[in-house]
């Protein structure tokens, strides 16, 4: 039964892996100006000289710059929203478009450079943006280099400040341990191939979720122990609990225990963004399995795994 659940999570992990390569089509428009949300806000990393700002204006598809609001982020920034002290403004490349969008569309994120932003998934960072307290935005992300991409964020918070929306600074910087923390278990686990980015993203939703309503139920954020209990059942859930290590396992108890006493474990808000993330991964998989079927290799995959136990 073990090899046969290996098996199988082998050959999901195959489908997810070609969710992860996919290209989302949505991207934010800049031919014409919103008038119900304004203009998208873009923020260049600092580090950009005018000519790279110029090249990145061409990966956001920017033919008016009068049709956007610019600006740019430095290693100010870095301190005040993530408490990074010591950054290096000249090493700040990648840059974000921010548009705000209509209630109840969620987060969405599409990476335009995917292979200039090396290590973070568009997922991981409107998972990571919900904890933080965004809401229903649109998120262009892209580099003109190849960077590891963890202070994108940066940009987006210093968009949505910009046009009038308050952050809570606690949960800014939580949402970077957050995205550290699945970043690092992803790279961990990068040689294994029963391991699946999209299955840690659903078990980080799950983790959330479920400490939000332990805190409804019974008054008070979890106790340690149903910490770990929560993170032990996601990871049950989602079949990572035999794939990643022990100490993988630490480290998303210890983003939980921080997680749970910002104000983001009594938000309704956070809740619903939650939701509407998890239906849309679970879009990603039925599409793309979807794909397979209609093109045939999805039954061979699973008929080559019957055929080993008959």
């Amino acid at each position: 039964m073990f090899k046969c659940n290996k098996l199988l999570g082998a050959s999901l992990a195959v489908v997810m892996g070609v969710s992860a390569c996919a290209t989302n089509v949505f991207a934010i428009d800049t031919s014409v100006i919103d008038e119900k949300w304004g203009k998208p806000t873009v923020v260049y990393g600092g580090g950009l000289t005018n000519d790279q700002i110029q090249s990145t204006r061409n990966l956001f598809d920017i033919e008016d710059t009068n049709n956007v609001y610019e600006t740019s982020v430095d290693a100010n920034d870095l301190y005040n929203y993530l408490g990074i002290a010591g950054g290096d403004t000249s090493s700040l490349i990648s840059s974000v478009m921010v548009q705000k969008q209509d209630a109840g569309k969620g987060v969405k994120v599409k990476i335009i450079t995917e292979d200039n932003i090396t290590k973070i998934t568009s997922n991981q960072y409107a998972n990571a943006a919900i904890t933080a307290g965004v809401s229903d935005v649109e998120i262009d992300v892209a580099s003109v280099s190849k960077v590891t991409g963890e202070s994108a964020l940066t940009g987006v918070y210093k968009a949505l400040e910009a046009n009038g929306e308050t952050l809570d600074l606690d949960r800014t910087q939580v949402a970077q341990d957050e995205l550290e923390t699945t970043n690092e278990i992803a790279e961990n686990n990068a040689d294994n191939s029963n391991f699946d980015s999209g299955r840690l993203d659903q078990a980080m939703i799950e983790i959330k979720q479920e400490l939000a309503e332990i805190k409804k139920n019974q008054g008070s954020a979890a106790t340690a122990e149903q910490v770990e209990q929560v993170v032990t059942d996601a990871l049950k859930k989602f079949n990572l609990s035999d794939i990643i290590s022990q100490d993988d396992i630490d480290k998303l108890i210890a983003f939980a225990k921080k997680y749970q006493n910002t104000s983001a474990i009594d938000s309704q808000e956070v809740l619903e963004q939650l939701n509407k993330l998890s239906g849309n991964l679970k879009n990603q998989l039925s599409g793309l399995i979807n794909k397979a079927q209609s093109e045939g290799w999805f039954d061979k995959i699973i008929n080559f795994i019957k055929s080993l136990f008959n």
